[in-house]
Formats: structure tokens, C-alpha cells, sequence
């Protein structure tokens, strides 16, 4: 039996805002933000209008001001100054790490540059992190050029042209399919600094995200050459390139040989392997090598348990799909919101919401964080199916997890309403989404005006078209 909808009560805005003052409804976060919508004019000025702000600064307000909204380069590297001054915050790589890469990502690179001076300045010397961060930003923002000079210029900073450092470069450029300037200056620099299995295992991954099999195993034969000996991961690269050119057959081979030459496959190893099975759709083989790895002691991550769900429940085995996923969760390994949307997602698509609801209320127990578009996917198809006692509890969750109701969400509840004739009640949701200023889709106002009309409930139906016809003189409703 369905329950009676009754709306959801909240406070009245109108009181809450006569009753509070304006600035009480900003973060922290916006309050400093504020500061810099009032072009004031010379560094003083802009400090001491953040000290009469008056907030609590800690490193979570710091990082908030400088990721979140629009600030220029000059007004993040002042309002930063101003933070470090303060004593809640700590002169550490902690602190300059969240700004570098705040004005990095902006593409703010002369001001990257001149906080990694103040670095210096107070005898911090940058850490992997660091190099890290600068040297993608560089390369992500297309300078390719200026991260390989930076790495030239490193003692400007307090760093050294190192093996560590030389990798985090060639790391960064394969990241970012610069592959060919990393095989280059590898080339360059392997006479000048030291080489060892990382610097050519960075320079195999970076091939083997291409699926160049020929540069892969010439990087592979130079690396034995030079008298280092592949790892596990060496391997596992080698495994994606292969599988990435379409020789899975040879992948086989390659991991199969593995333990003759005392190389024993890890995670990574097994993980290339599934992915390659899944690329030419051979689900058993990878159930077989899940069953392998779990065998040799080898555990699985959460990498390997959303690459098989993921192509089990594409592939519409769904059954398969929620044993893996039973299995994942009692090995304590919880879906992040993004893996658990993906696998819901398609479960949306056809057959019943069962197996969909199976994962939601499994990953909630276990403490997984569910997205806005999980709730909204789930309340779609629990709507379509009719079930409205679960598409009340699934409305009243999300709301209880911070996500405010929008069009398609009452939308959803209306048709569900709709599709199992509890009109009264689609009513009222329709009257609370109108009363909020939220006009439903035309198809959902014709179809509760339809079924209004075709049940004789025709005074419903033309208060319906009264509120309708109100909000639309305000708005651009339909």
C-alpha cells in the first residue's frame, strides 16, 4: 500500500533571511572571496580587509578560497601571502603544494614561479609533490618546453636535476601522451643522469598507452642491456600494449613466461590481463583469471572489481555482476560514487530497477557516498515501474543526503504517481514543485491533466491549469 504524499516541510525562507543578517548565509570560503570583488587598490589594503573579515581560517578555508571560484593570479598569490601570515597556517609543502597547484591549473605560471622562490626564501626545498605538480601543470596547460626547461632550472629553486626528479618529468609527459618529447629527452639525458627500471618502465607505459609494441620492446631489450632487470610492472605494461594492439594471444604468452624468469604477476599484471579479455569480450576468461589471482594470493583492488563489473553488467550478466560486487564488499573494498554510478547507470536501461536497488542499498550500508545522478537515475526507473512507496523512500533519502529536489526529480515522483492512478497524490507533488517555482516537462503536465480529466476529476484538473497558467505569467515555464 502506497502511503498519502505530504509535502516535505522547510522553514520559511522569507523568516530565516528577516531574521538573519545577510552575510550569515556566506562560507567562510566566500566571505574572503568577497574581499577581492572591492578592487582595492595596494597589497595593504587587501590584507587588512581580510584580517577585519574576522573567520576562522584553517588550511580546509585556505584551499577552499583558492580552488573554488574565479580569483585572478594576482589576487590568489595576495590572498595568500595574507593566509601564511597568519598563525593558524603553516609555512610547509602542505600549504605551498595547495597554492602551486591552485595557480598552476589557472595556467598562473608566473606566479607558480615566484611563490617557488618564496618557497626557497623560507628553506623549503620543493618535494616530489611538488616537482609533480608544477611540472604537470606546465605540460597540461601545453607548455612542454617550459616544464623541460624548469627541470634544467631546478637549482634556481632548492632541487637538483636527479633520477627522482628526471622521472617525475618523464611521468608527467607520459601522462599526457607527450610520449615522443619524453623518449627524446630520455635519449638526451640518459649519459648525464642516472637510468634505473623506474625511468624505463615510465618510458614503456607511456608507449604501451599508444599500443606501439615495437617501442615497447626496444625500451624493454635496452633496459636489460643496460643490465636492469624488468619488474612486475615492466611486465604488466608490456601486457597493455599488447593488448592495446590487439595481440592478446601474445599478452598470454608474456604472462605465462613471467614466473620462468622469476617475475611473480601482481595486481597490475592481472588487472592488464582482465582488460585485455574484456576488450575482445571474452568475460570467462577473466572470471577465470580473477579466480587465478585469487588462487596465487594475489588480491584484487578496487581497479579489478569495477573493470569486472563494469563489463559484466554491459554485457548483461547480471547475476555474475552482483556476486563480484558481494565479493568486493566482504573484502571491505567500498565503491567510490563515481564506480557505483557507472554500474548503476546501465541498470537503468533495461529489465527492472532490482538489481540497481541491490547495489544501492548494499554500497549505503557500507558507507558509500551516493551522487545527485545515482538518486535521480534510481527515482527515473522506480517511477517507470510504479513502485512509489520506493520512490517516496528514495526522494526522502536523497534529500536526507543534502541534494535539493529539481524539476526531473518531481518529474520522476509525478509519473510514478501517474502510472498507478494515485493521482492525488501526483497532485500534490505537481503543487509543491509549482509552489517552489519548478515547471515540470509539458509531457508531465499533460499527462496528470489527461488522467485528471479522463478520471472526472475535472476541478483538480482546472486548478491545476490555474497554478500552471500563474507561474508561466512569471517565468518562461514550457
Amino acid at each position: 500500500m502506497v502511503p498519502t504524499y505530504r509535502p516535505f516541510v522547510e522553514k520559511s525562507v522569507v523568516q530565516r533571511i528577516e531574521a538573519t543578517p545577510i552575510d550569515c548565509f556566506l562560507s567562510p570560503a566566500d566571505k574572503l572571496r568577497g574581499v577581492f570583488l572591492q578592487k582595492l587598490i595596494g597589497k595593504a589594503a587587501v590584507e587588512s580587509a581580510l584580517t577585519a573579515i574576522a573567520v576562522d581560517l584553517t588550511f580546509e578555508v585556505m584551499a577552499e578560497v583558492l580552488n573554488k571560484g574565479n580569483l585572478g593570479g594576482e589576487a590568489m598569490f595576495n590572498f595568500f601571502n595574507w593566509a601564511v601570515k597568519q598563525p593558524e597556517i603553516d609555512k610547509d609543502h602542505r600549504t605551498y603544494n595547495i597554492v602551486l597547484k591552485a595557480v598552476g591549473r589557472r595556467k598562473f605560471f608566473s606566479f607558480m614561479e615566484e611563490i617557488l622562490y618564496q618557497m626557497k626564501g623560507e628553506g623549503i626545498n620543493p618535494n616530489e609533490e611538488t616537482l609533480t605538480i608544477v611540472m604537470d601543470s606546465y605540460v597540461r596547460g601545453r607548455q612542454v618546453r617550459k616544464a623541460i626547461q624548469f627541470f634544467g632550472r631546478l637549482e634556481e629553486f632548492g632541487s637538483n636535476c636527479t633520477t627522482e626528479s628526471f622521472n617525475v618529468l618523464l611521468k608527467c609527459l607520459c601522462k599526457r601522451a607527450h610520449v615522443r618529447s619524453a623518449n627524446s629527452l630520455y635519449n638526451k639525458m640518459k649519459e648525464k643522469i642516472p637510468i634505473d627500471t623506474e625511468t624505463y618502465n615510465i618510458i614503456i607505459w607511456g608507449w604501451s598507452k599508444l599500443g606501439r609494441v615495437s617501442e615497447i620492446e626496444r625500451n624493454f631489450e635496452a633496459m636489460v642491456s643496460e643490465g636492469l632487470n624488468p619488474n612486475s610492472l615492466s611486465y604488466g605494461y608490456l601486457i597493455e600494449g599488447l593488448g592495446r594492439a590487439g595481440l592478446v594471444s601474445d599478452a598470454i604468452d608474456v604472462f605465462n613466461r613471467m614466473e620462468t624468469v622469476g617475475c611473480v604477476p601482481d595486481v597490475y599484471t592481472f588487472n592488464a590481463m582482465i582488460s585485455n579479455f574484456i576488450s575482445i569480450g571474452d568475460l570467462d576468461e577473466c572470471l577465470q583469471f580473477y579466480k587465478v589471482m585469487i588462487q596465487k594470493n594475489c588480491e584484487p583492488d578496487h581497479t579489478t572489481y569495477t573493470k569486472l563489473i563494469n563489463a559484466l553488467i554491459k554485457a548483461r550478466r547480471i547475476a555474475d555482476a552482483l556476486e563480484v560486487f558481494d565479493e568486493m564488499l566482504s573484502k571491505g573494498i567500498i565503491p567510490t560514487t563515481g564506480s557505483l554510478t557507472c554500474f548503476i547507470e546501465p541498470l537503468c536501461c533495461f529489465g527492472p530497477p532490482y538489481a540497481a536497488m541491490m547495489l544501492y542499498k548494499k554500497s549505503k550500508k557500507m558507507g558509500c557516498k551516493i551522487s545527485r545522478k545515482t538518486y535521480k537515475l534510481l527515482l527515473m526507473r522506480l517511477s517507470r515501474f510504479g513502485k512509489c512507496g520506493m520512490v517516496m523512500k528514495m526522494w526522502e533519502d536523497m534529500q536526507d543526503s543534502g541534494y535539493s529536489s529539481d524539476g526531473e526529480v518531481y518529474e520522476y515522483v509525478v509519473n510514478g504517481f501517474c502510472n498507478i492512478g494515485q493521482l492525488e497524490n501526483a497532485m500534490f507533488v505537481m503543487e509543491e514543485a509549482l509552489g517552489r517555482g519548478i515547471c515540470p516537462s509539458k509531457f508531465i503536465y499533460s499527462k496528470l491533466s489527461n488522467k485528471l480529466l479522463n478520471a472526472n476529476k475535472v476541478e483538480m484538473a482546472y486548478k491545476l491549469f490555474l497554478k500552471d497558467k500563474a507561474l508561466i505569467g512569471n517565468s518562461s515555464c514550457h
